[in-house]
Order: structure tokens, then C-alpha cells, then sequence
């Protein structure tokens, strides 16, 4: 139940509901995929369950595909839906300009074609993801399998002419062997440290061969949405130049939150 969270998911949680309440009835709305976006899902099945919200949401996991399938959510593929009216996901770092880095979780790939599939996209985020240069969290890189390792190569010798302070690949592993996405790729996080030119970073990462998608989401996020643990949010729009604060209470719900792992 909320009023027993820690306050890291408090703060995840108030987020979510806040970001919940800019879904309206009809829409067709992008869910993202990590412990952030997973509460959103919750709170869009609660609205589902108890309010009559009818919505089709496109998950951009497998994962996200089958919590949205438990708590009542409608699900289509982005083929079926063609284009969306909101995406509502997490980040792993956001900067005051709203660019990100995401991938933590694995669905990048996925995540970033739904992401500008639709009219706006809005991320979710506790107060701790806002970073004053992105690259402290590792650049997740989604590759083919076919010649990883030189595409790590080609990564490595790339970043020696970039704008970063560490330059260390690494394969993501799940267990003791390479993970695989849901496209069948595998990812190689790039330990940068700091990134000084994002831009320039993004298109010369997908120049490489190999190189499917990276995980720099630039000029994408209309609207961050952070919590606080203490039950306080911002809500920033970067094409409004706004930001507006508001204060969640906590109450008690029924089991839509409780076992919540990520």
C-alpha cells in the first residue's frame, strides 16, 4: 500500500498518478517498461478497473505487455495502433533540457519507436534520475549478436574521439550468459562518466555497424513529471516553459500495489 513504501518509491509512485490523470478516455497511449512505468501501469489499471477509463495501451515489453494484461489495461501492438496520443515511461537520467538516457531495463529499442510514435511523451521520474550532464548512468547500446565484439571494438575506437570521461564497454549479462531483448539483440553499456555533446553522441553511436539503437533520447520528452518522497511533484513542460507543483496524499489502496517487483 503507498502509505508503506520506501520513500524512493514513494516518490516513483506519486509520479505515476500524477502522469495517470493526463490519460484520458479514448486514448491510445505508449506504456514504458522499468519500476517507474510499472506503477503507472498499476495506477492506468486502477482508473481501468474503477472509473470506467477505456484506453488501448501499447506496452514496449514483454514485461510491461503482461502486467498491463493483469491489471485489466486493453493492449495493441504499435502496427495496430498505428500512431499514439501519449507514451507515459521512465528514465535512467534526465537533464534540464528533458534528453535522457534510458535502457536500463533493456527496451530501448522498443521504447524509443514508441516513443516517437506518438503526439507527446511524457517521463516519469523520482527526483534522484535529474542529472546536471547525462553519462553517470551507463549509455546502454542495443547490437546485433552477429559480431558483437567487433561492433565493441568499433565503439571503443569511436569513443576516443568523443567528448566523455571514461570510455569502458561492457556486454549485459543475465546470469552467466549474454542477455537478449525482446528483438534478439544483445547490449553493450558504455561506462562514459559524462557526456559533453549528447547530440553529436546519438548520431555517431548509430553510424556504427552493428549498432541498432542507442540509448540517448534527444529532443523526444515533451513533459518530466519527478516525485518527491514526501509526496511532492513537478510537473516540467519544455514547450510551455512551465512548471507546476502539486502535493499527492496518501491513502490506502487495495492490492493493485502491493508485490510490485522490478
Amino acid at each position: 500500500m503507498a502509505g508503506e513504501l520506501s520513500p524512493i518509491d514513494r516518490a516513483k509512485f506519486v509520479a505515476a498518478k500524477r502522469a495517470a490523470d493526463m490519460v484520458e478516455d479514448g486514448m491510445r497511449v505508449g506504456l514504458g517498461t522499468g519500476s517507474t512505468a510499472a506503477w503507472l501501469v498499476r495506477c492506468l489499471g486502477e482508473m481501468v478497473q474503477n472509473d470506467g477509463l477505456r484506453i488501448k495501451g501499447v506496452p514496449t515489453s514483454s514485461r510491461t505487455a503482461e502486467l498491463a494484461r493483469e491489471v485489466g489495461i486493453e493492449i495493441q501492438t504499435l502496427d495496430e495502433a498505428k500512431w499514439l496520443d501519449l507514451t507515459i515511461d521512465g528514465a535512467d537520467e534526465f537533464d534540464r533540457d528533458l534528453n535522457l538516457i534510458k535502457g536500463g531495463g533493456g527496451a530501448l529499442l522498443q521504447e524509443k519507436i514508441v516513443a516517437t510514435a506518438s503526439d507527446r511523451m511524457v517521463v516519469i521520474a523520482d527526483k534522484a534520475k535529474e542529472v546536471e550532464s547525462l553519462g553517470a548512468f551507463p549509455l546502454p547500446v542495443e547490437v546485433i549478436p552477429f559480431g558483437w565484439q567487433t561492433t565493441q571494438a568499433l565503439l571503443e575506437e569511436t569513443l576516443v574521439a568523443m567528448e566523455v570521461m571514461g570510455r569502458k564497454t561492457t556486454l549485459r549479462m543475465n546470469g552467466d550468459a549474454a542477455l537478449v531483448t525482446d528483438e534478439g539483440n544483445h547490449i553493450l553499456d558504455l561506462h562514459l562518466n559524462r557526456i559533453g555533446n549528447v547530440r553529436q553522441m546519438a548520431l555517431v553511436l548509430n553510424q556504427i555497424p552493428g549498432v541498432v539503437e542507442n540509448g540517448l533520447f534527444i529532443d523526444i520528452c515533451d513533459t518530466v513529471v519527478v516525485g518527491y518522497g514526501d509526496g511532492k511533484v513537478e510537473v516540467r513542460d519544455i514547450n510551455e516553459g512551465t512548471v507546476e507543483t502539486d502535493q499527492l496524499d496518501f491513502v490506502e489502496t487495495e492490492n493493485l500495489f502491493t508485490d510490485l517487483n522490478d
